[in-house]
């Protein structure tokens, strides 16, 4: 097994558990990143620390309350894909969260340092944009969570959900150098899920000079980490593959550069 991809859990641990990514495990310094799988009723309660977190109801409904603020009864689809747009809460750092599983629930949640700059708040289906990115066999659907545009300190989420026969995240690009306006460096963790889920994804994660040069098989609910490099998806035909994008870094900006073998593949500017 490749030290890029993290496997759960056979089954949840007594918090319901099933995964963690920490700076540490991962050998860098700014993503964090947990599945939960809750039974009904569950409760899980937690202080975000310094860190600033985006609980991201993959599949189920809960309550979910910060110090100042409650929602009762969020999320609506049953399984990712159901592809409808997700609901999250924005948790920062110094707070803390409890979420009271109404049904089985799949919870992400995704961390990164806060800056005590913003308040908790729902992130509805309503504010979670929708947009087809690419064409032909490159066409993907994208459902942005937290975007650079909406207010966090350091995290950005993004849902991208690929047909069977699709690339994604492709053509390859690079976020690894702290290099702005041209570039800026974003660790990243991509979790998946598959459909039927006895398939598989194909991603490769790969740098300039090959000195990380990997191609990975990758099963549902696993996670692959990216620490640097290209890094594109392959979805097998007959299996659609979802996967749930959690960047960080020392600016929250997302600027990529393409793989000069293979920008002729970007869409020409009109």
């Amino acid at each position: 097994m490749s030290k890029l991809i993290v496997k759960p859990e056979q089954a949840p641990n007594a918090e319901g558990t099933v995964l963690t990514v920490t700076p540490q495990s991962a050998g860098w310094e700014y993503v964090g990143f947990e599945v939960l799988k809750l039974s009904e009723g569950q409760v899980v309660k937690r202080e975000t620390g310094d860190q600033e977190v985006c609980l991201v109801l993959l599949s189920g409904k809960a309550d979910v309350a910060t110090h100042n603020e409650a929602w009762e009864g969020i999320g609506q689809r049953m399984s990712v894909f159901e592809k409808t747009r997700p609901y999250s809460v924005y948790v920062p750092n110094a707070d803390h969260y409890e979420v009271r599983a109404l049904t089985a629930v799949e919870l992400a949640i995704c961390s990164a340092p806060g800056h005590g700059n913003h308040t908790a708040r729902l992130i509805g289906p309503d504010q979670v944009g929708a947009e087809t990115r690419g064409s032909g066999s490159m066409e993907r659907q994208i459902h942005n969570i937290l975007p650079e545009q909406e207010p966090a300190d350091s995290l950005l989420v993004v849902e991208v959900f690929t047909p069977g026969g699709h690339w994604s995240s492709y053509p390859p690009h690079k976020h690894d150098r702290d290099a702005l306006p041209d570039e800026s460096l974003l660790e990243e963790t991509y979790y998946f899920h598959v459909q039927p889920e006895q398939g598989f994804a194909i991603q490769r994660v790969y740098t300039d000079d090959r000195s990380l040069d990997e191609t990975l098989v990758v099963q549902d609910g696993q996670t692959v980490l990216v620490p640097k490099g290209y890094h594109p998806v392959s979805a097998p035909p007959g299996y659609e593959v979802y996967y749930l994008n959690v960047m960080a870094g020392p600016n929250r900006i997302w600027k990529f550069h393409n793989d000069p073998d293979h920008a002729w593949l970007m869409p020409k500017p009109r």
